[in-house]
C-alpha cells in the first residue's frame, strides 16, 4: 500500500509539472505570437549547433580535401565545398558556437557595465549622475561600429580584443536605457510607499528596483546579441577579429569574398547564416520587449 501511495504522489507531481509546463508553454506562444514562436525556433537551433555541432554535421570542419575544392551545393555537400575542399556545411554548423558565443561574451560585458554605468547614474549622488551622464551621451553619440573600429584598433586584432571592443561599444546604449527605466521605478509609487513602511533602501532596492528594472534590460540585451554577431562579424571580416581557417561565419565570409563570382555559396550560406541568427534574436528581443511588465 506504501509503494502505491508513493507512486500515486509522484504520478501527481508529474501531472503538476506537466499541467504547468503546458500553461507555461500555451501562455508564451499567445505572447509571443507566430513570429516570435518561429525566431525562437530558429535560435533554439542555432543553440543546438552551437552547443551539439557534432548531432547536426558531424564531420570534421578542418578536415582539408583539395580533390574536392570547389564543388558547387549538390547532394554530397549540401552547401558546396571551399577552396581547400572542406564542407561548408559542416563548417557554417560548428562556426555557430564561435560566432554566437562572442556575440553572447559582447552582450554580456556591455550588459555588466551598462549596469554599472546606469545603476550609478540613476542612484548616485546629482554629481555622480551628471557626471556618468555626460560620458554616457558622449559615447553613445559615436556609432558602436565605429567605435569598435576604434577600440580594436587600439587593442590589436584577434576574438578576444573584437569581443571587448564591441562590449565596450555596446555598454553607453545599456546604460542610458537602465538609467532612465532605473529613475522611472526608483520616483514610482509603489517604492515611495514601501519607502514611507519604513523598508529599507537596500531591501526597496532588490525587492523593487531590480525586477522592474532589469527585465526589460533582459529582453534588449536578447536583441543585443543578433546585433554583436553581426559586428563581430564584421570585424572577422575585415581581418580584425578571427582568421582563416577557423569556422567563424565573418572570417568564412573574408575567406570567400575573392570567389564571389565563381563559388558564390562560400560567401551565400554564412551570410544566411549570420542573417537568419540575427534576424531572429532581433525579433525574439523585440517581442520579448512588448511582453514585458511595465
Amino acid at each position: 500500500m506504501s509503494g502505491q501511495r508513493t507512486a500515486g504522489r509522484a504520478q501527481g507531481r508529474a501531472a503538476a509539472v506537466g499541467g504547468w509546463l503546458r500553461h507555461w508553454m500555451r501562455r508564451w506562444s499567445a505572447n509571443l505570437g507566430l513570429g516570435g514562436m518561429v525566431s525562437a525556433g530558429v535560435v533554439l537551433l542555432v543553440v543546438l549547433a552551437a552547443l551539439l555541432p557534432g548531432l547536426l554535421a558531424p564531420g570534421d570542419p578542418t578536415a582539408i580535401a583539395p580533390a574536392q575544392a570547389y564543388q558547387p551545393p549538390g547532394p554530397g555537400a549540401v552547401f558546396g565545398t571551399d577552396a581547400s575542399g572542406r564542407d561548408v556545411y559542416t563548417r557554417v554548423v560548428h562556426g555557430a558556437g564561435q560566432s554566437l558565443g562572442v556575440g553572447a561574451a559582447a552582450t554580456a560585458i556591455g550588459l555588466g557595465l551598462g549596469l554599472l554605468l546606469g545603476f550609478g547614474a540613476a542612484l548616485g549622488p546629482r554629481w555622480l549622475d551628471g557626471a556618468l551622464s555626460r560620458v554616457i551621451e558622449v559615447l553613445f553619440a559615436l556609432p558602436s561600429l565605429v567605435l569598435a573600429l576604434l577600440l580594436v584598433s587600439v587593442l590589436g586584432p584577434g576574438v578576444g580584443p573584437s569581443v571587448l571592443a564591441v562590449g565596450l561599444a555596446t555598454a553607453p546604449g545599456y546604460a542610458r536605457i537602465l538609467r532612465a527605466r532605473a529613475r522611472s521605478v526608483v520616483h514610482s509609487p509603489y517604492v515611495t510607499a514601501a519607502r514611507l513602511e519604513g523598508v529599507s533602501a537596500p531591501v526597496a532596492f532588490f525587492r523593487h528596483v531590480v525586477p522592474n528594472t532589469l527585465w526589460p534590460l533582459i529582453a534588449v540585451g536578447t536583441l543585443g546579441i543578433g546585433q554583436a554577431i553581426v559586428w563581430v562579424s564584421a570585424l572577422s571580416y575585415l581581418g580584425l577579429g578571427a582568421l582563416p581557417p577557423s569556422p567563424e561565419w565573418g572570417a568564412m565570409l573574408n575567406a570567400g569574398r575573392l570567389h564571389i563570382t565563381s563559388s558564390w555559396w562560400l560567401t551565400v550560406a554564412p551570410g544566411l547564416a549570420i542573417t537568419a541568427a540575427a534576424a531572429a534574436l532581433t525579433m525574439l528581443g523585440r517581442r520579448l520587449s512588448a511582453v514585458a511588465p511595465a
